[in-house]
């Protein structure tokens, strides 16, 4: 469950060339119709920040899943949807700005909310509190770094050069499909002897999580009439999470330190990849219908 250097590397490089190519995609005008129309990122913030861990500890008392368990699906909940949330909005051609937007409120937000919520699960499931601090600084940066820069590059190349753009964009498309069937790839190689294991302990929780996160964002956004490009990405905001970010909490030496609360986010992060994949198929067909 140690990230491998491959991972390491490859997985940060491989997000900041896909987000440079989302960039080409988008204008400023894009998030001036966010700025102006702020429902979407209310509705999207509310299901990430108060449905989605709700929706955690239900499950949790619903399975009697043990503590380190327990503590782990929640953190997990707690998580919002990191890079990988917009790579997958991209590909499903939802509303990549509102998911955008999304992504970076919710991870500086989680900064504050998330201890919080963590030190109340692991005293009410594990009996005691462990204070849990994260790096405000390291966070917005590691946020800055992968997804707000190399947008801002991919934007101003289609202002500046708009027919390259043009050109690049069906490129583009194909690269970003490889990197995420190389992440996929590479996260099933690099747990391929845990999966089992893994699914057995929390894969149903893990799952109906995944899915009713998914489900929720949908059924939200047509309860509030967004458009369906709106709804799309506020589904894909709520339902993936940022397994990477609770498996570095969960094993980190300096917070948690425990093999096993990373477990549901182990094997979330597998089988999100096969659920994000259904949605983007279903979404790009319903979008090639024009609905």
């Amino acid at each position: 469950m140690e990230q491998s250097a491959v991972t390491a590397l490859f997985l940060p490089l491989a997000l900041g060339i896909i987000m440079l190519g989302m960039g080409m995609t988008l204008t400023f005008d894009d998030f001036k119709r966010i700025a102006k129309y702020p429902r979407a990122v209310l509705i999207g913030l509310g299901n990430q920040m108060v449905l989605l861990p709700l929706l955690g500890f239900l499950l949790v008392m619903a399975f009697d899943l043990r503590p380190e368990l327990a503590v782990g699906l929640m953190l997990l909940s707690l998580c919002p949807g990191g890079a990988t949330s917009n790579l997958i909005s991209h590909l499903a051609k939802a509303d990549l700005a509102l998911s955008i937007t999304l992504t970076a409120i919710s991870s500086v937000i989680a900064n504050f909310t998330l201890p919080f919520m963590l030190n109340f699960s692991l005293s009410y499931f594990m009996g005691g509190e462990q204070a849990v601090q994260l790096p405000l600084f390291e966070t917005f940066a590691q946020i800055f770094a992968v997804t707000i820069f190399p947008v801002s590059i991919g934007m101003y190349i289609k202002q500046r050069f708009p027919d390259f753009t043009n050109r690049a964009l069906k490129s583009v498309n194909i690269i970003s499909a490889v990197f995420f069937v190389l992440i996929l790839l590479l996260a099933i190689l690099k747990e391929r002897e845990n999966i089992l294991p893994y699914f057995r302990e929390a894969g149903v929780p893990a799952l109906l999580l995944n899915l009713g996160a998914l489900l929720l964002g949908y059924i939200s956004g047509l309860f509030w009439r967004l458009d369906f490009k709106q709804r799309v990405a506020i589904s894909i905001e709520t339902g993936i999470q940022n397994g990477t970010l609770a498996i570095a909490i969960a094993l980190s030496p300096v917070i948690l330190n425990n093999t096993e609360i990373a477990i549901p986010a182990a094997i979330y992060s597998l089988m999100m990849f096969v659920t994000a994949g259904a949605v983007v198929l279903w979404s790009r067909q319903r979008a090639e219908l024009d609905i």
